[in-house]
Order: structure tokens, then sequence, then C-alpha cells
């Protein structure tokens, strides 16, 4: 009978994890996976999860899920259990794992999880490897390893078990410390029994899992040295025995203390060197990834000792290049790449001169393996057109990698100067001329491959190059501009172009060819190419725009020529580097040739949206938004230096498209592309020409208030912003009454943010509480004397409070961001960057008027914020947004302790009955109330921090709601 209502009760889960696995829909899968996790949190699964694990009829996944629910339990549940049946829990573990110490594995792993969980919480379980070890006998070898390899790995992690800082500190001294030496005479033991334990890998990631307590040293001289090294040789124990040395040589990185280890161990490295050639023929990458690790974690770790003694470890630095060099899948190569980083960062060191001077060839050798190594496939099939034959992922990983080497590269210009690392580059590139150059036609180009991989080397190096450089470059460009037109190295040589533009402004001789292939490059058949050269325009235009200003005016039929034909972020890309030209006309000239280029981008966006207009497709509506986008990039770049008594030409332009813009804005209203770019364009406007926008402030300001109020969309809060921001208070050459009319605008925002909140539930409104509550950390910043005692401000916090009820990160952190900053308005330093007139270092004080407002908002208030933030920290806040609640709740506790601590304590008693332990809330509000009484106030921020986070591991948020402490409507009649 007892074994019948057993079984009944395992049921309903073994059926929730078939469901799980099967073919049905999402919401059954949903069903099922919210009945599981309420069962791992209940006290029914102690006993559900050792029925699961004893049933002979369970099938291995039921009692894997069961395993690992008990590895909950034990780590965040245990206070479930009385203390004195612990002891009986800990038997019962250890007897599942002698059941399953011969497998499956993953499941006698979790069992060795929950024994190290419970022998770490378990203080007066004293013996515990001598019990643990004598239960599972001596012919579980395997099992009595992985028992000790996870037990420092849970001690390490033992901030997640709920001990002290000194019980956790005792307790890894006990388990760990006290038998280091114990676990290492057993470890050298287990080696010598027999051929077959040398070679088990288990050995090898136990002694990996102990070198957090055993010293290095103490293995080093040891016979598991020998073994280690011997596991090498066996594919069985290779990977192991690979990450075993890789531990040791990070325990050596202090050199200076470890020199009697690296004595001894580097010989050891060094006499593999002959596996990297016996690994690169064999064409096994696993194990040649493993031995390139080995010396390049070698290298890693002793990199001051090869600089310091460059002739004594010349091999281990020749051994990673040779690992680099026969590397030819490419795939362990990446491997060396922080080597050779943290190897410049020390040989370019004046103290290092000579070491710098003796690996000079080494790193000469390394800019050719490099460049080798940039070169594309040579298809297996012939096809020029699929160089991986297919194999997507390889060449987006072709891609990603050759910019890896391109740093590595870099890395070489800092040791053996760019000069000699380009002339490398171009010692390739003129042999490629010479001996294919001839060969090449319109259709085919022989060897390409060779001829592009310099080409983006130079391309890769081009930051390293020195405006100055006088040696390479005016010999390579004339060659570069001059190549045969094959895709990829059209594409290659433009992009290596753009690369040393702040060299051709530099020497303007070179200009024009350069210009002439660029522009050719838009003629180009091939999409890439185009993109390439609108780029490297960009690039020239911004670089070279005082070369260029005499060619403005035959540069804007060019520009009208290729516009409509490029992609849209060409568009801009082109459009900047025009700008940039226009930018170093004379100011006299700005406005017309402003209009000259703008006026048919405008005559272009209206026709769209006249199209937009009249046709459902979507294409004609993202055309407006991307012309618009093209105008705020003039309006960006062309600023032109105008004193506050004239007339700023650009302004006066921006005077002319205001008004379309708007038009734009008010026939768009349900187009969030359009509106957001619109948005964009007049913040830049502000950002750019600053107080001369005053003239279209009036029209400007109308129009965001009409635009917010009609369309709902945060972009024009965001816009408002960038006003707030430039005409605040005390802003030079803005008069008082300006700066008050600008506050009077924000208000006029604020009240119809707040009658939207009224109408829309928060979870609508994502984007716009996001940009509402940025715009509001400004507005305390500028003018927190204003919005302080303003009655509004009331109704804000309340609509902070609603917002808190999102489960989005970031409006969520700017709601947080924005309480945090007017809570500090209620202490005597708030958060801003005010200082003090008569003395530049001291901070201005809080003025006792604006204290005693943000009280007042706290007394009426302060109880659903705290209810509001707790609930969040307890139930929905994303873990990123923890920092700052809890940051709100110290800010709680420094205006108003007392107050904040009682509301606390309310919150507590409101939470759903069963689900904190008995005395917990009382624990609690006893060292809360202790470190208020202390004014140790940030102790009660972690406190609070630790409790949230302890009580959300444990429960879920009821599926019935959170009673009395859901969340109420935002309710605003203003």
């Amino acid at each position: 009978m007892a074994s019948r209502r057993n079984s009944s009760n395992i049921e309903p889960i073994l059926a929730a994890l078939a469901t799980m696995q099967a073919n049905v829909d999402r919401s059954q899968k949903t069903q099922a996976h919210e009945f599981l996790e309420k069962f791992q949190k209940s006290p029914a699964a102690w006993k559900e999860t050792h029925l699961l694990l004893s049933s002979p009829n369970t099938i291995a996944e039921a009692k894997l899920f069961a395993a690992t629910t008990l590895k909950g339990k034990i780590t965040y549940d245990l206070d479930q259990l009385p203390h004195d049946s612990l002891s009986s829990l800990r038997d019962s573990i250890i007897n599942l794992l002698v059941s399953f110490r011969d497998g499956p594995r993953p499941i006698r792993t979790q069992l060795c999880v929950c024994l190290a969980n419970l022998a770490i919480q378990m203080l007066d379980w004293k013996n515990v490897l001598g019990q643990v070890g004598s239960a599972i006998g001596d012919g579980a070898g395997d099992c009595i390893l992985e028992f000790l390899k996870i037990l420092p790995e849970e001690v390490t992690e033992g901030r997640k078990i709920n001990l002290t800082e000194d019980e956790l500190s005792k307790r890894t001294t006990e388990l760990l410390e006290d038998n280091a030496a114990q676990v290492l005479s057993l470890l050298i033991q287990y080696s010598q029994s027999s051929a077959t334990a040398a070679s088990n890998p288990r050995l090898y990631e136990c002694i990996s899992s102990w070198l957090r307590e055993i010293p290095a040293a103490d293995v080093v001289n040891s016979p598991l040295l020998e073994a280690i090294v011997g596991a090498l040789s066996n594919d069985d124990s290779f990977e192991s025995a690979v990450d075993c040395i890789c531990t040791i040589l990070r325990d050596t990185r202090e050199v200076d203390e470890s020199i009697e280890i690296i004595q001894k161990v580097y010989p050891r490295i060094i006499s593999l060197r002959p596996k990297i050639v016996e690994f690169a023929d064999s064409g096994d990458l696993e194990t040649y990834k493993g031995v390139t690790r080995i010396f390049a974690e070698a290298g890693e770790a002793w990199v001051v000792m090869i600089a310091r003694l460059p002739a004594d470890f010349n091999d281990l630095v020749e051994s990673i290049l040779e690992c680099c060099a026969r590397d030819q899948d490419r795939d362990a190569i990446a491997l060396t790449f922080l080597f050779w980083y943290e190897f410049k960062q020390i040989i370019t060191l004046d103290r290092y001169k000579q070491a710098r001077i003796h690996y000079a060839e080494i790193f000469g050798k390394l800019v050719d393996v490099m460049i080798k190594h940039l070169e594309y496939p040579t298809p297996e099939g012939g096809n020029e057109a699929d160089l991986f034959d297919g194999d997507r992922e390889q060449e987006e990983k072709f891609r990603e990698f050759r910019h890896q080497m391109g740093d590595v590269l870099k890395d070489c210009c800092d040791v053996i100067t760019v000069t000699e690392c380009l002339g490398k580059a171009f010692n390739l590139i003129q042999s490629w001329v010479s001996t294919y150059g001839s060969q090449a036609t319109s259709t085919a180009v022989p060897h390409w491959q060779e001829l592009e991989a310099p080409l983006f080397s130079m391309r890769a190096m081009g930051r390293m190059v020195s405006p100055e450089e006088s040696v390479v470059l005016c010999q390579v460009i004339p060659l570069i501009v001059q190549i045969p037109d094959h895709e990829k190295l059209r594409f290659q040589a433009i992009m290596a172009l753009a690369r040393y533009t702040d060299w051709t402004s530099q020497h303007p001789e070179f200009l024009q060819p350069q210009l002439k292939f660029i522009i050719a490059g838009f003629s180009h058949s091939s999409k890439e190419v185009v993109r390439a050269a609108a780029l490297a325009f960009k690039f020239f235009g911004t670089d070279c725009r005082k070369l260029l200003e005499g060619n403005v005016t035959e540069l804007h039929s060019f520009y009208e020529s290729v516009l409509d034909s490029l992609p849209p972020v060409s568009q801009e890309e082109i459009t900047e580097g025009v700008a940039c030209i226009i930018s170093t006309q004379q100011t006299s000239r700005i406005y017309e040739t402003f209009k000259l280029y703008c006026d048919p981008v405008i005559a272009r966006m209206m026709r769209r949206a006249d199209e937009a207009k009249s046709e459902e497709d979507n294409t004609p509506r993202l055309a407006v938004a991307d012309y618009v986008q093209l105008l705020t990039i003039f309006v960006q770049n062309i600023q032109p230096y105008v004193s506050p008594q004239e007339e700023n030409p650009a302004v006066k332009y921006c005077q002319e498209i205001l008004p379309v813009l708007s038009t734009i804005a008010e026939n768009f209203t349900n187009s969030t592309p359009i509106l957001e770019r619109v948005c964009r364009c007049w913040r830049y406007m502000v950002l750019s020409y600053r107080t001369a926008i005053l003239p279209l402030l009036p029209t400007l300001a109308q129009q965001l208030a009409s635009g917010f109020e009609n369309s709902r969309q945060g972009c024009f809060l965001w816009a408002t912003d960038s006003v707030l921001r430039e005409f605040a208070v005390g802003a030079d050459f803005v008069d008082p009454a300006t700066s008050q009319a600008i506050y009077s605008f924000f208000e006029q925002q604020a009240l119809a943010f707040l009658r939207i909140m009224n109408d829309l539930p928060a979870d609508e409104l994502p984007d716009v509480i996001e940009d509402f509550f940025r715009l509001l950390i400004d507005a305390l910043i500028y003018y927190h004397q204003q919005l302080l005692v303003s009655p509004v401000c009331q109704h804000i916090v309340s609509a902070s409070i609603s917002s808190l009820t999102l489960q989005q990160e970031p409006p969520l952190i700017a709601t947080l961001h924005f309480l945090r900053d007017l809570l500090s308005y209620g202490t005597d330093h708030p958060n801003s960057s005010n200082f003090d007139q008569q003395d530049s270092h001291a901070r201005r004080g809080n003025p006792p008027q604006f204290q005693e407002a943000v009280k007042a908002m706290i007394v009426t208030q302060g109880e659903p914020l705290v209810q509001r933030i707790m609930t969040g920290m307890m139930f929905t806040f994303p873990r990123d947004c923890f920092q700052d609640a809890s940051g709100v709740l110290l800010a709680l506790f420094e205006v108003l302790p007392q107050e904040t601590a009682v509301w606390v304590k309310g919150t507590i008693s409101m939470l759903p009955a069963g689900s904190i332990r008995a005395g917990e809330a009382e624990r609690l509000m006893d060292a809360v109330g202790a470190k208020v009484q202390g004014g140790d106030l940030r102790k009660v921020r972690v406190l609070l921090q630790d409790f949230t986070t302890s009580y959300r591991r444990r429960n879920v948020a009821p599926r019935e709601g959170l009673g009395r402490l859901e969340a109420t409507r935002f309710r605003f009649s203003g």
C-alpha cells in the first residue's frame, strides 16, 4: 500500500517531465515547467527526489532531474529540515552515491555536488573525506576522484551557501586546508597504483581542482609531475592533463616567488616541442590545440622572465611562433594572441630594450606568419565565387579571425617599428606585381590571395602609422591605386586607402589618384566594393576636408549622381564626407552650400512622403526617415564658428527646413522611424548651434509639445532633453526669462506624460517611460529649484512608483536612477556636480527647503515606494537592476531611517503565507534596527539585498497574484 502511495506521489512529476520532452504545444510545456518549478521549491521535494532516485523503474532523465533538484534543496532550502535530521540526509545521499558510483555519470556528478554542499553546511561533520571514502570503497576510483574534484569547487563558490563569513572561512580550513596533505598523498598513491590509473582523466581533473589548496611546488616536486607529462601521450587523459599543466603554469605567474618551480617545469615544457610537428602532421586538431595552449599559457605566465632572460627563454618563444606557423587550419593560433599582446606590453618598456632587440627577428617572422595566414583559401572545386565550398560558418569565422590577427600585427608594429612591418607588406605586394602583374586580365587574376593578404595587413596596421611616415607609403600607395580589377582586391585596396587618410592629409600630392580610385569604386558591379568606396569617401572627407574645400561644387554633382543608387548606410557615409568638406567653407558661403546640397535631399524626401501617404507599403516611410537622417548628418557636421552677435548661416538654413520637418512629423504620427529621425534632427540642431538656435526655439518647443501629445512617442522627450540642458538656468548667453520659459515647456511635457500614464498601463509605455525619466534626471540637475517645490513633482513620484511594475531593464534603470537622484535632495549633498562659486573645490550645500520638500513627498509616498522596490527585488526586477533598487532603499534610509524601517517591516508582513522561514522576518528587522540605530546604513542595504536575493531563490511569484503587494494603477486628473 505504501509503495503504491509513493508511486502515486511521483507520477505527476514523471508526467510533467514527459510533457517537457514531448512534442506538445507551448501552453502545456509552460504549465509543466511551472509545476516542476513549484515542486522544486516545496518541502515535499525532499522525499520525492529520494523516491525518484531509489526507484528501479524510473528513467535516467527523471533521476537526473531528481538529483539536480536535491542539489538545489541542499544549497538553498536546507533550513526546511530539522537540524537533527541532517545526519540521516547525509547517510541517504551517501547510499545513493554508492548505488550510482558506476554511473550514469551526470547523476553521480549531481550527487557528489549534493554531498559536497551538505558537507559545507554540516558544521559538526568533521571526518568528511574518511567517511565518504570508506562508504564508497576502494573499487570505485572514479567516484571518489569526482567527489574530491567537486569539493574544492563548491567550497570556493561558497557565497551561495547560507553561512556567515566566519563559518565559511572555518569550514574551508577544515575541509580543504586540513586535508590538502592527505589528498596529495592519496592522489600520488592512486597515480602509482596501475597504468590505467595513471591515464585516468579524472585523476588530473582532481589535481587541477585541488591546486586551489595544494601548493603547485608540492605537486611539481612529487611523482605527479611525471604522471601529468606522461598523460599527454595518452588520448584519454590528454585533455585533462593539458588543463592540469596549465593550472600549474597559472600558479607560477608570480615569477620571483616561483623560480624553483619554473626551473623544474621549463625543461618539461620545452621537451614537448617535437609534438608540435607530430600533431601538425597527424592532422589531429584537438591535440594540436592542446600543445599550443601549453606553450601559450607558459608564455603568458612567465612573460616577465622571458623579457628578463631572453637567451634562457628563447626556445619557448620560438616554440610559440612554431605553433603559429604550423597551424594550417588556423584553429589553434588564436590561443597565442594574448601571449603576443602581453609580451609586446613588457618588451616595449625601456628597461627591456635588450630583450626587444633580441626578439626582433622572431617578431619579424611573426609578421610573415600572420600575413600568410591572412590569405583566403583556394577552393577545392575551383569555384572562385565560393571560396569556402558552401561552409558559411567557416567563412564568417575566417572574417572574424582576420581582424584578430590584425591586432597581432599592430603588436608587432610596436616592437619592430611600423616601417619594418609595412615594408614586409610592401615587399609582398611588389613581389606579386613583378611576378603575376602582367598575367592579370579583367576576368582572371592569378594567385590573387597572395596580393589581397598584404593589402589587408596594411589596412590592419593603418592605425599604427604616423602621418609623418615617409619611407613605405609613398612607394606603396601608387601601387595600390593600380591593382587589377578583382572584387576582393578592389575592396581591400579601397579599405586600405581609407585607413591612411590622415597620412594623405599631410601628403596632398597623393590625394587625387586615391580620390579618383575611390570614386571609380562607386561604379563597380560589386555591392561590397561600392559600400567600401562610400566608407572610404567618408574618411577622405573627414580627414582631407581642407584639401578638398575647393572641390565642393564639383563634388555636389558626384553626390547627386550616386546618392540614389546607394544603400542607406552608404548614403549616410558619403553624406558625412561631403558635410565635413562643406564645414570648411568660409562663413559667407556656408548658407548657399548647405542649401545646394540639402534642397535636393528635401525634394526627394517630400516625394517619398507623398508616396507614403497613399501607399500601405512601409518602404516609402522608411525612405523618408532615411532622408531625414541625411539632413541630420549635415546639421551634425556643419558647425561654423560665428560670434553670438552675428546670424549663424547654418541656423538660417535650419529655419527654412524646420517647417518642412514639422509637416513631416504632423503627417506621420504613427510612424516611429520617421518621428525618431525628425526628433534626432531637431535635437542636433540644438546640440550643434546651441544658443544660436534661440530664434527657432518657440516654434521648436511648440512642435515638440504637440508632437508628443499627438503621437505619444518618447523621442519627443529625448529631443526636449537637449533643449532643457542647453537653455538651463545660468547657461552662457541665456537670459533668466528664456530659462523660465524652458522650464514651463518642460512642465507641459511632464503633464502630457502623466495624462498618457493615466490613459494607458505602464507595460504599454516602456520606451516613453525610459525617455521621460531620463529627461527628469537632467531636469533635477538644471531645474531642481523649480521642480522640487512644484505640485507636479508629487505626481511624478507616483508615476515612478507605477513604472516599477515593469520588467524591462532600460525603463527600470532610468526610473531607479531618477529616484536615487530625487531622494539625494533630501540630504545635505545631492547627486549633482554643482560647486560653490567662491570655492571651486567645495560642493554647494542643499538648501533646507529642498530637503523638506523631498521628505514631505517621501512621507506620503514612501510606503508604496518601498513595497514596489522590495517586490521587484523579490519577484520581477532583472538582476542588473538590483544594485540601483537597493540604492533607492539606502537613500530612503538616509533621509527617513525610522519610517523606512517601519515600511520595510510592513512590506515583509504582506508576503504570501509560508514564503519566509519562521523567525526570519524578526531576525532581519532586528538586524536592520541595530544598523539604523548605529548609523551603519550601508550594512542595511546589504542585509536587504541578501534577504531579497535569498527569498527570490526560494520562491516564485504566485500565479494568483501578489495579494496585498499587488501594484495599483496610476491615476492623474491634471
